[in-house]
């Protein structure tokens, strides 16, 4: 059997992935499976550095085929800001709420409610690698909506939609989401690989 790392401590992340990841033959680890991973710093300057270097790292040292993504959430009102900043946008030690209170001020005084989240996968095996994305378009609430998602997902409605990622379901979120999407044409690819 096939196994392929999740370069991810976040748990949140890690789930989702493993939702997404429907390969039968294929058996999910993440980096919590391998103690003797150091986290990585993802001080790239695009979401695909950062997915790339967290799968270089984790394939290099676990010896195993690695997928690792970067998600960026990209507000027109703020020029593309938060973007590769998006976990650490109200600092280093932020946390979802604090990230979500920075942006909601910031954007208190426009009307200018576009944005688009944005997710890079990287899979990474022995010398090769691949890059998937996803874009899923939508607007910044003014105020939180929902209980559920993680991140930024209480003030993210997207397109076509009148609730935000936090109001929908997992199975709901993850058809349309930019995670979603980049995940499909990774899997696709995954099954011709395993």
């Amino acid at each position: 059997m096939n196994e392929i790392v999740l370069a991810s401590r976040n748990p949140n992340k890690i789930e989702e992935l493993r939702a997404l990841l429907s390969l039968p033959d294929v058996r999910i680890l993440s980096t919590t499976d391998f103690p003797e991973l150091e986290e990585v710093e993802e001080d790239a300057l695009t979401l695909e550095g950062n997915a790339l270097k967290k799968a270089h790292y984790v394939a290099m040292v676990t010896g195993l085929p690695s997928l690792a993504d970067d998600t960026g959430l990209e507000v027109s009102a703020l020029n593309g800001a938060p973007g590769v900043y998006s976990a650490r946008y109200a600092g280093e030690q932020a946390s979802y709420e604090d990230n979500v209170e920075k942006v909601l001020s910031e954007m208190s005084q426009t009307n200018e409610r576009k944005a688009q989240f944005r997710t890079v996968v990287a899979f990474v095996d022995a010398d090769k690698q691949w890059i998937f994305e996803g874009v899923c378009t939508g607007q910044i609430s003014r105020h939180r909506k929902g209980a559920g998602g993680f991140g930024y997902d209480p003030i993210f409605v997207p397109d076509g939609f009148d609730k935000s990622f936090a109001e929908m379901n997992p199975t709901q979120k993850n058809a349309i989401s930019h995670r979603g999407l980049a995940m499909k044409k990774a899997v696709a690819f995954l099954q011709e690989w395993a």
